[in-house]
């Protein structure tokens, strides 16, 4: 991995590259907010620094045996750091996301969001395209969804994610939203990441059903060489032989996510575990693991929601949970992200 010094000239970055091509290896260049990067596999010994790193515009180079380069510990040893509005993943603050699974009505999502706000979320999120398993199921109000969650992030001074689920309504959801959700059942879906990479707003990342960690990092990658490097990785539980549970929240991948990759990493306890009971308990484990921060299902009526009820937590459920999280989160030399209204 060629690292180029700011602002290469053309010329430069050409040259590198057919320097590659002269000794066999595959180059890829690939430009962020802040910098160029040529990456390029091979002949590892034809990958010597040495011969790189005197060529004019070059800054360093990295030996990156990991297929995900950009997003491994190898490339930055540094936590990247992914700023949502008011909210910041990957620092010492947790912030939590919270919300409704869809977006139903106005009034469902203004009484979710102030009661979010009051209990300290730092985001509030709500599902506007919703992939059902069943074509019969509720779907989501789409373009008025999107309409709604901007008009009432912005009544309570709360940044919004919402889960993006075709490529072309990537530009759409991007102009309502301050952050990009990529589903479980997406996260393999290569034509909807390199199109949520070209919208150059932060992601949230989930991982599949049944993705392995480098699987998931390599769907991040997919972004990252498309120039977007703001991703939060969200582990929500994958599919195993349990069924007590709706999935298995598989909550080593947190430490061993950290180790691996300077990406930050979230978790969803509502889809991880299926059941209200549970979320509490998991999303304290989560923070105890390491986690950057929280996405939780909040309801005002659980038991009228068109989608996931189940697994929501009331507004009382979650005040409780913000209050126990900040006892916990200090007793970790951490906080959680808190925005109360004075």
């Amino acid at each position: 991995m060629i690292i180029m010094m700011n602002t290469p000239t053309t010329g430069q970055v050409n040259r590198v590259m057919d320097k590659l091509r002269q000794l066999g290896l595959d180059g890829h260049s690939i430009t962020t907010a802040d910098k160029t990067i040529i990456t390029a596999s091979g002949d590892l010994s034809a990958c010597n620094p040495d011969l790189y790193e005197r060529m004019p515009g070059v800054d360093k180079v990295v030996i990156v045996a990991k297929p995900y380069k950009l997003a491994s510990r190898e490339f930055q040893q540094h936590n990247t750091i992914v700023t949502v509005g008011t909210a910041s993943f990957g620092g010492e603050n947790i912030p939590v996301i919270a919300g409704p699974c869809a977006i139903e009505s106005y009034k469902q999502l203004q009484q979710a969001a102030a009661s979010a706000k009051e209990a300290g979320a730092a985001m509030l999120r709500g599902g506007a395209y919703k992939p059902r398993s069943s074509p019969y199921s509720f779907q989501g109000l789409e373009k008025d969804g999107l309409e709604i969650i901007r008009t009432v992030g912005q009544e309570v001074g709360l940044p919004v994610v919402s889960e993006v689920t075709d490529p072309r309504k990537v530009e759409l959801i991007a102009e309502y939203v301050d952050m990009l959700q990529i589903g479980t059942r997406n996260m393999q879906n290569f034509v909807l990441l390199k199109e949520v990479a070209l919208a150059k707003k932060p992601v949230l990342l989930k991982r599949g059903l049944a993705a392995t960690i480098e699987e998931w990092l390599m769907a991040a990658e997919y972004i990252m060489s498309g120039g977007n490097d703001q991703i939060v990785l969200c582990e929500r539980g994958i599919r195993t032989y349990e069924t007590y549970t709706r999935n298995t929240l598989d909550l080593s991948a947190v430490p061993v996510i950290k180790h691996i990759s300077h990406l930050p990493v979230i978790v969803d306890p509502s889809h991880g575990t299926g059941s209200w009971r549970w979320v509490s308990p998991m999303a304290k484990a989560a923070v105890a693991a390491g986690a950057d921060g929280l996405l939780i299902e909040m309801h005002p009526c659980p038991e009228e929601a068109l989608s996931d009820g189940p697994q929501s937590l009331t507004p009382g459920n979650f005040t409780q949970l913000m209050e126990e999280l900040d006892k916990l989160t200090a007793a970790l030399g951490r906080t959680v992200n808190k925005k109360k209204n004075k």
